[in-house]
């Protein structure tokens, strides 16, 4: 089966309160997630929201699905494409365990309009922390 996710992150300041949006279309049906992720910089929040959105998915998806993903960082993109990250060690090793959970995981880059769904989802778990 094909499914389709989608991650992002969102923070106020940097570093600064994090949240986490996640989108995932499988058989039809979307499935959405947010979670608020405490302080972090930018591109510790677009790790940590990529991994749970991978976290979240293993819990929907069976081990042999073909996965479209797709994220509007430029950083994560290219560093799950090379299978590194410089400053991100512990956080792409986490993230390509779980990606190698499926046959084929297909990473995008994708603007950041194409990725509204996720961003409102991160925009509300920030919402959600300071109330």
């Amino acid at each position: 089966m094909l499914i389709k996710l989608y991650a992002d992150a969102a923070t106020q300041g940097n570093p600064g309160p994090s949240g986490a949006g996640i989108v995932i279309v499988r058989d039809g049906t979307q499935s959405q997630q947010y979670e608020c992720l405490g302080d972090m910089t930018n591109h510790e929040a677009e790790f940590a929201a990529t991994i749970l959105a991978f976290e979240h998915l293993a819990t929907l998806a069976d081990a042999g699905d073909m996965v479209m993903f797709y994220t509007d960082s430029k950083l994560v993109a290219d560093s799950i494409g090379k299978s590194y990250a410089k400053h991100y060690p512990a956080q792409i090793d986490r993230l390509m365990m779980l990606i190698d959970r499926y046959p084929i995981v297909l990473t995008t880059w994708i603007p950041d309009r194409q990725n509204q769904g996720a961003h409102q989802l991160a925009l509300q778990a920030i919402h959600k922390r300071g109330k």
